[in-house]
């Protein structure tokens, strides 16, 4: 049997193997004897072929587990090989091989050539990188089977924040769980977990949006683009920001206070958030602040009732607020 596991998102193709390699122990083999778990880029070719022709010991079955072979450019010989093994089925028939690989995108003829033949068995399976509602959902699903509960704001602010970064998710879903015990986990949780993972990009965009710097903040929304964002996402959370920098505005114009910590916890925010939102509150009146805030309100109804293309409306009003 020959499975092929691969893609960028390398969380849930390494929690496939070790399903695929625990069941394999609890079902064939509990001490282990035959597994073998090969480095191709790192080991010997001899030695890597030698385990790959073996024969269970004292068993049916042999889980042979090569790992970025694909990727190892200096082993094209080895490559070679297993391919002619592949094409020719040589390979022994008591053998489960599990190949794996983060970066498919082989480099030499020999490696592309390799690709294809494993992309052509029935037990290939590609792990994209989830966003939008997919990791959401994925993101839900995993607190659940966890034996937690989050609320839809939470849920939101978790996976903006994090993004497409699965192997941080899943150390804060863990610790948002314990922290939490049985209770639901709120906004107001994941921001103390996420404190130092707020975008400076997002301040930085805001205030040049503020200060009418149009070609800096027209090249910061394409960089946002870039790493995966949406028109709606940089939006809601400049919309965000701006509410936040208008409550910051307000209770600093009326009692006069500057401590970080007093402002956050009169507003109920994160101390973070207020600490790095006070250059700003000091630089914007309160004015200002409520003419952009309509603006970014008009735009958010529009794309959120389908009245045109949302990388366009956020284009026109960053046309608006910086002229």
């Amino acid at each position: 049997m020959i499975i092929f596991l691969y893609g960028p998102d390398t969380f849930r193709s390494r929690r496939q193997l070790k399903k695929m390699i625990n069941k394999f122990k609890q079902e064939r083999d509990p001490q282990g004897f035959n597994i073998s778990i090969l480095n191709c880029a790192q080991e010997k070719n001899n030695q890597i072929l030698e385990q790959i022709l073996a024969t269970p010991f004292l068993a049916e079955k042999r889980m042979v587990i090569l790992e970025n072979l694909l990727s190892a450019t200096k082993k094209t010989d080895l490559q070679e090989k297993i391919l002619e093994y592949l094409e020719a089925k040589s390979l022994p028939k008591e053998n489960i091989y599990i190949f794996w690989e983060s970066d498919c995108k082989p480099k030499t003829n020999v490696s592309k050539n390799l690709l294809s033949r494993l992309l052509q068995e029935k037990y290939a399976q590609k792990f994209e990188i989830y966003k939008g509602t997919k990791l959401s959902a994925w993101v839900n699903q995993e607190i659940q089977e966890r034996g937690g509960k989050i609320s839809p704001q939470a849920l939101e602010y978790l996976v903006k924040n994090i993004a497409n970064d699965i192997w941080k998710l899943n150390s804060i879903i863990d610790q948002l769980i314990s922290y939490k015990l049985e209770k639901e986990i709120e906004l107001k949780d994941v921001e103390l977990f996420l404190d130092e993972k707020i975008d400076d990009n997002i301040f930085n965009l805001v205030d040049a949006l503020i200060a009418g710097q149009s070609k800096k903040v027209y090249q910061m929304i394409r960089e946002q683009y870039r790493i995966g964002e949406n028109p709606q996402f940089i939006l809601s959370m400049i919309l965000r920001q701006i509410k936040i920098l208008l409550e910051l505005r307000d209770l600093y114009d009326r009692e006069d206070i500057l401590s970080s910590d007093l402002l956050a916890k009169k507003l109920n925010l994160h101390p973070f958030v207020v600490k790095k939102s006070l250059p700003f509150v000091k630089k914007y009146n309160q004015n200002k602040l409520k003419n952009i805030y309509h603006k970014l309100l008009e735009i958010d109804i529009k794309t959120k009732t389908g009245q045109g293309d949302q990388s366009m409306l956020l284009d026109i009003l960053v046309g608006k607020i910086t002229s």
